[in-house]
């Protein structure tokens, strides 16, 4: 039995010796495509090679690491190095950059040891700060202390409740405005790992609703929402169709909870449909630079995305409905560039 042990032990310390030069000559053969020769005689002085770790789920890798990605990320001297989490972290690399998106308090653990023993890495993003966004409770009340307004337009947050047991107590509740709003809420699950949406079309209906949730006023934005990629300081913007204007008629006409799948992430882009002008208008530039700007600092992140409602019948009232670290970049335009050119500046300003 002893024997059969350190036969394991053995082979197992043999794999992992193995991994290690496999990841060393992978290292290598990127340092000396992107070896430069000096004049006058000098030796080959190498260009550093940015060597990224990456902690992601196997669906993340596939829809983020795409071969356009990886392709551009080889010309510019960029190489991903997946990160084995059987094995200490610490062992590993080493790393210019850690790009890691994976749940559970014990994952949270090592990466927090990791960045307080390396702060020559850059962790994106710190776990802290991701925890923030993962409870709809908290995700955007940095938008509401922001309030921001300007010449552009307001940016403000839907009226939300969270409930932890029967959501049909807003009747008893007395909640300052909700007996002025809308009869519709957008019902979402507390804890921001799902995407699934339900529509409440009256204060009755939400009694088939399961806690714990967040009940957000349903504002009418013409079926359309903007989707803002950020990626450090670079901004992206997409349109992509959300769920339909709600009138009186349909109030008359419809009771009890209408659920919805992923609605942004699942539907097809609107940047192509013959939209209302009104409708398609994006929002100005210069407003969402100014948004960006400030949710990098307050919420401590570099990579999320926000989504952002125009109310219908207005041309400079915004609403943010929605955070999400790590966004799927994969279906962003041009992501690749952006991508590679931010991981560059990230060791450029070191």
């Amino acid at each position: 039995m002893r024997g059969e042990i350190a036969y394991i032990k053995e082979k197992e310390d043999e794999e992992v010796q193995v991994r290690n030069e496999e990841e060393n000559k992978m290292v290598a053969a990127v340092q000396r495509k992107y070896t430069s020769v000096v004049g006058g005689g000098f030796p080959p002085s190498p260009i550093k090679v940015v060597v990224v770790g990456y902690a992601l789920t196997s669906k993340k890798t596939k829809s983020f690491l795409q071969p356009k990605l990886e392709g551009l990320a080889r010309h510019k001297g960029i190489l991903f190095v997946a990160i084995d989490q059987s094995r200490p972290l610490s062992d590993q690399g080493p790393f210019d950059v850690v790009l890691h998106k994976l749940s559970g308090k014990e994952w949270r653990c090592v990466i927090e040891d990791y960045r307080q023993t390396h702060p020559e890495v850059t962790v994106l993003d710190p776990p802290y700060a991701i925890q923030q966004v993962h409870n709809r409770q908290s995700m955007l009340q940095d938008v509401t202390d922001l309030n921001l307004s300007d010449a552009y337009g307001k940016v403000g947050v839907p009226k939300q409740l969270v409930f932890d047991k029967d959501p049909s107590s807003i009747l008893d509740a007395g909640e300052p405005g909700w007996t002025e709003v809308t009869h519709w809420y957008v019902a979402k699950p507390l804890v921001a790992k799902s995407h699934e949406l339900s529509l409440a079309y009256d204060e009755y209906s939400l009694q088939e609703l399961e806690p714990p949730l967040v009940l957000q006023e349903f504002i009418n934005h013409g079926g359309v929402l903007f989707k803002v990629y950020i990626v450090g300081e670079a901004i992206k913007v997409v349109r992509r169709f959300s769920l339909p204007d709600v009138s009186n008629c349909d109030l008359s006409k419809n009771a009890g909870v209408y659920h919805f799948p992923r609605v942004s992430c699942a539907a097809a882009s609107a940047d192509e449909a013959d939209l209302d002008p009104c409708v398609a208008e994006l929002p100005p530039r210069p407003l969402l630079e100014r948004l960006a700007r400030e949710l990098r600092r307050r919420l401590g992140l570099r990579l999320f995305n926000l989504d952002i409602i125009r109310e219908h019948g207005t041309r400079d009232r915004y609403y943010v409905i929605d955070i999400n670290y790590f966004p799927g970049y994969g279906k962003m335009p041009e992501y690749e560039h952006i991508f590679t050119d931010f991981l560059l500046s990230l060791v450029q300003r070191e």
